[in-house]
């Protein structure tokens, strides 16, 4: 599949390999965001359960050995956890050993002091007084998102690329999030207004397709996305869900209709419709199942 002009690309490679799968994902983009850059690298370790349940961390090697390659300047991790405290998430996955040893660095944005926070106030919000951001977010240039592929049990219906940006927000933002059940979808997208990601990779390699985030049922997708638009991973991701068969919150709603796509594309943060997304591939495997992920999508 060739890319058509005017339209978001997101890459498909249909493997179970993340290696190459990764660098075929973000090749096939035909993008460098990351060169001469310092790049901030946002992961889902919203806990230290076993993948997908937080990012694998051969993912996160993988993926930092190719921004290398690409000519990243620096690479530092950054995340914020939740429930559980973030140091104890990040040594469970062997995060600082990983982090040295690969030579990145690492930021446990809870570990921040109280003027590493800055209160975002978005003016179309569902947040009373707005919400803090960790300010290493906020002053970066180039941040790499990398997400999992999965449902969401506790009221966010799916968790993606829109919703791990509430690992870049204050645990004390976290009570008026989880009390706000009728706008939590909406509060979520709305997150995503205080930064833009320049890539995005997912890994569907395995999937929660109930349950989640932190356990969840288990199905094999065996497949890598890659963007730089959060609306259109979370679409495609969605449309590998369906595919897959998941819950009735996904499999009877049309993905567009979903509340974090909804309100998202109400923000402006991406595209407006599954028409103005692209899938590229670079095999007859993935290109198969590319056209086989377009259906689900174009049907909603």
């Amino acid at each position: 599949m060739n890319p058509k002009k005017g339209k978001s690309k997101i890459s498909l490679v249909k493997t179970s390999d993340r290696a190459p799968g990764i660098k075929r994902a973000i090749d096939l983009l035909g993008i460098n965001p990351v060169k001469g850059r310092d790049v901030l690298l946002k992961p889902n370790f919203n806990t230290a359960d076993p993948f997908p349940g937080s990012t694998h961390n051969e993912t996160l090697i993988h993926l930092i050995a190719h921004l290398k390659k690409m000519g990243a300047k620096s690479i530092t991790i950054g995340e914020r956890s939740g429930p559980p405290d973030t140091f104890s998430v990040l040594r469970e996955k062997g995060i600082y050993e990983l982090s040295k040893n690969l030579d990145v660095g690492l930021i446990n944005f809870e570990e921040l002091p109280p003027d590493g926070w800055v209160r975002i106030k978005p003016e179309q919000s569902h947040w009373r007084n707005g919400f803090d951001v960790a300010k290493p977010v906020l002053d970066s240039k180039c941040i790499v998102a990398t997400c999992c592929l999965k449902t969401h049990g506790y009221g966010g219906v799916f968790t993606m690329s829109l919703k791990l940006s509430v690992g870049i927000t204050h645990k004390r933002n976290m009570n008026e999030l989880h009390s706000s059940f009728f706008d939590m979808r909406k509060m979520l997208a709305e997150i995503n207004q205080a930064y833009k990601p320049s890539l995005i990779l997912l890994d569907g390699i395995e999937a929660f397709v109930d349950g989640g985030p932190m356990r969840g049922t288990k199905k094999r997708a065996d497949v890598i996305l890659a963007g730089t638009d959060r609306i259109a991973i979370d679409a495609v991701g969605l449309s590998v869900l369906k595919k897959l068969g998941s819950n009735e919150a996904i499999m009877e709603k049309k993905i567009f209709e979903q509340e974090q796509i909804a309100r998202a594309v109400e923000l402006g943060l991406g595209v407006k419709n599954p028409e103005e997304i692209e899938i590229v591939t670079d095999d007859e495997d993935s290109k198969r199942y590319g056209e086989r992920v377009v259906k689900v999508l174009m049907k909603g």
